[in-house]
């Protein structure tokens, strides 16, 4: 114990010879790094990141090769003849992560007469537990799209006419013809008035499909195609105080998702709430002493995100978050050698989730 507390003090010493501006700058200093020892343990409690996950749905048409007579032979109207490409978000979410907040670094000291040696961190160096099993939190699942039907080529169904056919006004007329060809052999089965009708409903629905097939594929070579895929972006962002239409990203119609610094697309707002649902501490004036008997842990707030364009709002949800209201210490006596005290903490907030006293028997 004497050695960890002369450690600590080493460190502190170190740090104010880094601070005075009157000496050189030759000491070179280790990094503070938290983990558990013999005689004690370093580590950080957590502040609350969202990652917020938006879905972007981005479709591409392109112009069919007889474009240009869809409404002459089809009576397609307002077809497009040139290549365009929108994107639009589809859907936005946000979940909570914790941080390690290194501005929240402390000790614990281990000695004979407490009950406090048994600690779980996480990776990162985050108290999840003493004498209990810490909760790993979950990150964010990765999107997988879904898959996508293989296109159909529309020249497998031109007959021999169609193709020795000496220009393309021609070619589109005779692909006209037999696109109202197939149709009316559609209305044809559907009404039981077909030369040749199949035996039962399942040869019915095949011979439909295959005519439903080569239907939209001549149709497509007037039409055009279009073609939606969606991409999941997650945007990672740890405000530490309230903020008001703060730019999350912004989305270009040509583009897609960009930078929140690109004036390409238009912004999207993020505005952080405090609701104040934790009193300052009393004694916040006071300057604590670095080590304490005992175990720090977060007393979060609750804060509310908003995402808005152009003045709608697109999702809004409540949590609590780790930066977001006070550090309480608690008592060195919870864990001496009377009773085990189970103490169990919220990775993502730093919030206490288990506290209870087994005693002896």
């Amino acid at each position: 114990m004497k050695r960890l507390a002369s450690r600590l003090s080493a460190v502190l010493c170190l740090l104010s010879v880094v601070c005075c501006p009157s000496l050189t700058a030759q000491t070179q200093l280790s990094k503070y790094v938290p983990g558990i020892t013999t005689d004690g343990a370093i580590y950080y409690l957590p502040k609350t990141s969202m990652h917020f996950i938006v879905q972007v749905e981005k479709t591409t048409y392109t112009p069919g090769e007889y474009a240009a007579y869809a409404e002459r032979y089809l009576a397609l109207h307002n077809v497009k003849a040139e290549k365009t490409v929108t994107h639009r978000v589809t859907n936005i979410m946000m979940q909570p992560v914790g941080l390690a907040d290194t501005a929240k670094c402390f000790v614990v000291k281990f000695n004979p007469k407490s009950a406090a040696s048994n600690l779980e961190l996480a990776d990162d160096g985050v108290l999840l537990a003493i004498n209990s099993q810490g909760i790993r939190q979950e990150h964010p699942r990765r999107f997988v799209p879904a898959p996508k039907a293989r296109p159909v080529n529309a020249r497998q169904f031109l007959n021999e006419e169609i193709l020795s056919a000496g220009s393309m006004a021609k070619r589109a007329e005779l692909i006209a013809q037999e696109i109202y060809t197939i149709r009316d052999s559609k209305n044809q089965l559907t009404r039981g008035e077909a030369d040749y009708m199949p035996n039962d409903g399942a040869q019915l629905r095949i011979m439909l499909d295959k005519l439903e097939q080569q239907d939209a594929a001549l149709t497509q070579l007037f039409a055009g195609t279009t073609v939606c895929d969606t991409t999941e972006y997650i945007i990672v962002t740890c405000p530490m105080t309230g903020v008001k239409d703060m730019v999350l990203f912004r989305l270009s119609q040509h583009l897609g998702l960009v930078e929140a610094d690109d004036l390409s697309g238009e912004p999207y707002y993020l505005t952080l709430e405090d609701l104040h649902t934790v009193p300052a501490p009393a004694d916040s004036k006071k300057k604590r002493k670095l080590v304490e008997e005992g175990i720090y842990v977060n007393i979060p707030g609750r804060v509310k995100a908003t995402v808005t364009h152009e003045g709608r709002v697109l999702y809004t949800e409540e949590f609590t978050a780790g930066q977001f209201g006070n550090v309480e210490l608690l008592s060195g006596e919870l864990f001496n050698k009377r009773y085990t005290t189970h103490l169990r903490l919220n990775p993502v907030n730093g919030g206490v989730e288990l506290l209870e006293a087994e005693q002896p028997r």
